[in-house]
């Protein structure tokens, strides 16, 4: 989704033991008793091999079903719910249950945010299939975003054109300027063929909108900071990959580039939610990223019980949305596991975690309650 700027800084064999053979001399001429004893002593031994055995497979069956659920007396996957996301077209429905978080992921102490409605929002866009910036598929896919954001409206790009339009979503809360951004992209790469962008666009997409709906639902103090709540549009190249650019500031970011240059002083500080959603998630900063604000967000995902998630280490220095934030002179920060093979066709809904989703949402929510 972006081009990698840099990097920072993985039995002895003993021989077997001799073992000493040694001859047994065998009766040449065995009597026929002697036969007949040994003939029922072998037979009664693989009768008792044969049972231990049945009873071992008779346990291993009765551990597998007790683990999984008794299929005869109702056990199993619990039945889903007919919920849907706002504006999922029948025949297009995402799961309405999210599989089965990764257990190495923490349960958040709070209940603020609503991970369920963000995973089912994430689906939904994927369910839509490849949606290049100015694609019509996408065009159609905004108006239904933006109805999900407060005040929402369309910001156009510069490049824009009638048969390709290009816009920024943009909603509000209001507040004392200038405002805290939360943002994210919703377009996708152009190739490879058939991707859908599950984390590289969908999950940060849903997590910006189910964020701008919990922070609606809470009574703020007065004085408290107006946000703004921005879906980039073409993040990505219009051709090739973000790796194949010999410039990815000039030909990616377009519509984070935009909304700098249209609101030169109007941002006080930026969170930008990348790859947020993915089973296994972990934060570490960025190395570009603000280290004061990453530090108020690491302690807002420690007040909520998902510390781990954001580690205390550096990672890769990444250009992104955050990155015309940052030459502004904007303290920001990129929410980005880069580990995740975004820009492969894995990059879809089997990847994705609620409970990811829950941790940064919970954590994004905890600092907005709490910026001055």
């Amino acid at each position: 989704m972006r081009r990698r700027a840099s990097s920072l800084p993985t039995s002895s064999w003993r021989s077997p033991p001799t073992i000493d053979k040694r001859r047994i001399p065998v009766p040449k001429t065995p009597s026929p008793r002697t036969d007949a004893e040994e003939l029922k002593r072998q037979l009664s031994v693989r009768i008792l091999i044969f049972a231990l055995l049945a009873q071992l497979v008779m346990a291993g069956g009765l551990i597998f079903f007790a683990v999984n659920g008794f299929p005869m007396i109702g056990g199993g996957a619990p039945p889903q719910s007919r919920d849907r996301a706002p504006g999922t077209a029948a025949g297009t429905a995402p799961p309405a249950t999210p599989p089965a978080v990764t257990a190495a992921l923490p349960r958040a102490k709070v209940d603020r945010f609503d991970s369920a409605r963000a995973y089912r929002l994430t689906a939904r866009q994927v369910a839509v299939g490849q949606r290049p910036a100015g694609s019509p598929q996408l065009v159609r896919l905004a108006d239904e975003l933006r109805r999900l954001l407060p005040s929402g409206r369309f910001e156009a790009l510069p490049d824009t054109t009638p048969a390709k339009p290009l816009r920024n979503i943009v909603g509000t809360i209001r507040g004392r300027r200038p405002a805290i951004v939360i943002g994210a992209h919703y377009d996708t790469l152009v190739t490879p063929k058939g991707f859908v962008g599950a984390n590289n666009g969908a999950a940060g997409s849903a997590v910006v909108i189910e964020v701008a709906r919990a922070m609606r639902k809470l009574t703020r103090p007065a004085g408290a900071r107006e946000l703004k709540f921005v879906l980039f549009d073409g993040e990505e190249p219009a051709e090739g990959l973000p790796s194949d650019q010999p410039d990815f500031y000039s030909v990616g970011l377009r519509g984070s580039r935009a909304y700098v240059a249209r609101h030169p002083r109007g941002t006080r500080e930026m969170l930008l939610l990348d790859y947020v959603g993915n089973k296994g998630l972990t934060l570490p900063r960025e190395a570009s990223s603000d280290v004061r604000l990453w530090q108020a967000v690491r302690r807002s995902a420690a007040s909520v019980g998902v510390g781990s998630v954001f580690p205390d280490r550096v990672d890769l220095l990444i250009q992104d949305d955050h990155t015309p934030f940052l030459r502004a002179g904007v303290p920001a920060v990129d929410f980005i596991d880069w580990s995740y093979p975004g820009q492969t066709l894995q990059d879809s809904m089997k990847q994705i975690s609620s409970r990811a989703l829950d941790a940064v949402g919970e954590t994004v929510v905890q600092y907005l309650r709490t910026a001055r």
